[in-house]
């Protein structure tokens, strides 16, 4: 029970809906590889400690920079076919759907890490590639994209509120209500939201900036611990007022 040590500071402990577990997971960046032996923890945790109602939550970018984006977006569209799950958008998946209609923005994407996603789909990258073979290698990619992949990504939510929780790619910008919320700031905020020490509407889930460990703070709880460098990838669990890593 970790709510009341994080927390006291509150007028009361952040909590999800009662009968309900929430699984929170960060940025994956490819790594199917660490996202496998996760997912196997979440099932037997569920299977260990049943509950009435669960929920996975995945926080975005779960393409570029690691080997196996495409791998990554077809474990979790058939992990949604089996389970209660919100995969929500990240600036990673936003510049792939750009790159599809802006083809021009490839090298800015592939100094992302975008390479890798295009590999994992067998479409050979160029490196610093002229507006032709951009527009070439976007067409390629749209040709062997499966329509569920395409769907997926398109379908992608920005955010999603639960009990006294928000969880969202970036974070927030301070001082806006959550309905008036930019997407830019959604998906890419960082010093203007993580400096902010005063309490949000509700306590902010989030990835995108990469940390050593899980940081969790009265307003917040960051949970990139930059699986695709570190082989580390997070998972939270939420149920009642207890906040526990898997």
């Amino acid at each position: 029970m970790w709510a009341t040590r994080f927390f006291g500071s509150r007028p009361a402990p952040p909590r999800v809906p009662e009968g309900l577990r929430v699984y929170a997971i960060g940025d994956i960046h490819g790594r199917l590889d660490l996202l496998d032996p996760l997912l196997a923890k979440i099932e037997a945790d569920l299977e260990g400690h049943p509950v009435d109602q669960s929920l996975q939550v995945f926080l975005g970018d779960y393409i570029d920079r690691g080997q196996a984006s495409a791998e990554v977006i077809e474990r979790l569209i058939g992990r949604s076919a089996r389970y209660p799950t919100i995969c929500l958008k990240g600036n990673h998946e936003a510049c792939l759907l750009e790159f599809l209609e802006n083809p021009e923005i490839l090298n800015a994407w592939a100094h992302n890490g975008g390479l890798t996603t295009l590999l994992s789909y067998g479409v050979e990258p160029v490196l610093h590639s002229d507006p032709r073979t951009s527009t070439r290698i976007a067409a390629a990619l749209a040709e062997v994209m499966p329509p569920s992949h395409l769907d997926f990504l398109f379908d992608l939510p920005l955010t999603f509120t639960c009990g006294d929780y928000l969880f969202v790619h970036a974070g927030i910008r301070p001082g806006i209500p959550f309905a008036r919320q930019r997407e830019e700031d959604l998906l890419w905020i960082r010093d203007a939201f993580l400096s902010h020490e005063a309490l949000f509407e509700k306590v902010i889930v989030h990835g995108h900036t990469p940390v050593m460990e899980p940081q969790i703070r009265t307003n917040r709880i960051n949970i990139d611990t930059g699986a695709y460098a570190t082989g580390r990838l997070t998972c939270l669990r939420l149920e009642g007022e207890d906040i526990q890593l898997l």
